[in-house]
């Protein structure tokens, strides 16, 4: 038996500094790779996800990504569909200057527009799913789940409601960035509510759009994400929660439509990664056109796995 060592590229995302943001490890080269040693390299690694790039499998793709959290594979999602495009810029797999790039992943293609300075990448944005609104929860169950008082859930007069652009996540308006922050998932109330959803998978993203105090920020939005069915109990920074959560401010009007193309997500604050997620969401004829998130990423480290043939 032996042994064969594969490459990773590490990065912050959803920032612009080093030590922020989210964590992630990119394998640009990881033929050879079975996909239950995938999940133990992501699991080895413990980010809340690592991408595997392989050959493109189709015409309208340039590579084919997959990706994976300690404990499942998911479909699509978005600090790591931008965190790779940086390492794949930085590998030359994407020539300086390109425009345009197509993962091929789970959900199928899924385009990023790239900006750049020089020869410097800069900016990745994503292009999301159209959304899907699915079910709302009630205030009482997701109160206790999130060890908030249902006070500051009703307070908003706004629906805690499901919307997915690929993955689903149950949006939770708060009334302040305080009662974001005070959040403490009980894990019996958590998982019963994830059973009472039917959903083994169950993710929950806790915002609120009170605005910080004078010179602090500028963010639209305040956000945490859970998920400990993913393997992830928090998250620094939900790009694929992102684009869910501007269609659900759009839809129920909570923020302007003239503010809708260019939201700002501010997210990580509580664990000591803040990450700035970009939101723009396209409205046409009253219908979201389009959902793009985007967002800078640095380059950290690199390193090598040995893997046993």
């Amino acid at each position: 038996m032996g042994i064969s060592r594969y490459r990773y590229l590490h990065y912050d995302v959803f920032t612009d500094r080093r030590f922020g943001g989210n964590q992630l490890a990119v394998f640009p080269e990881a033929t050879g790779l079975s996909a239950a040693m995938m999940q133990q390299i992501a699991k080895e690694i413990g980010f809340a996800e690592t991408t595997f790039v392989f050959s493109a499998e189709t015409a309208d793709t340039n590579i084919r990504m997959r990706i994976f959290t300690p404990a499942i594979e998911m479909p699509m999602a978005g600090h790591p569909v931008v965190g790779s495009t940086f390492a794949l810029g930085r590998e030359r797999r994407i020539a300086a200057g390109t425009n345009r790039w197509v993962f091929g992943l789970n959900v199928g293609p899924l385009p990023v527009d790239i900006e750049w300075q020089g020869p410097a990448m800069t900016f990745v944005r994503m292009t999301q799913a159209l959304p899907q609104f699915g079910p709302t929860f009630d205030a009482v169950d997701v109160a206790a789940a999130l060890g908030l008082p249902i006070s500051a859930i009703r307070s908003t007069n706004l629906p805690i409601q499901q919307v997915s652009c690929g993955v689903p996540f149950v949006m939770v308006p708060v009334a302040t960035r305080a009662d974001v922050d005070a959040a403490t998932p009980d894990p019996r109330a958590f998982d019963a509510l994830a059973r009472k959803a039917a959903q083994p998978h169950f993710s929950v993203y806790l915002f609120s759009t009170a605005p910080a105090p004078v010179g602090h920020n500028d963010a639209t939005v305040y956000t945490r994400m859970f998920a400990p069915g993913m393997g992830v109990y928090e998250d620094p920074a939900t790009g694929s929660a992102s684009g869910p959560l501007g269609c659900y401010l759009v839809k129920h009007s909570v923020i302007p439509a003239q503010q809708a193309g260019s939201m700002l997500n501010l997210q990580g604050v509580k664990l000591g990664r803040p990450s700035w997620i970009h939101i723009s969401i396209d409205v046409a004829a009253g219908d979201i056109s389009r959902v793009r998130v985007g967002g800078a990423s640095v380059f950290v480290a690199e390193g090598a796995m040995e893997v046993e043939d």
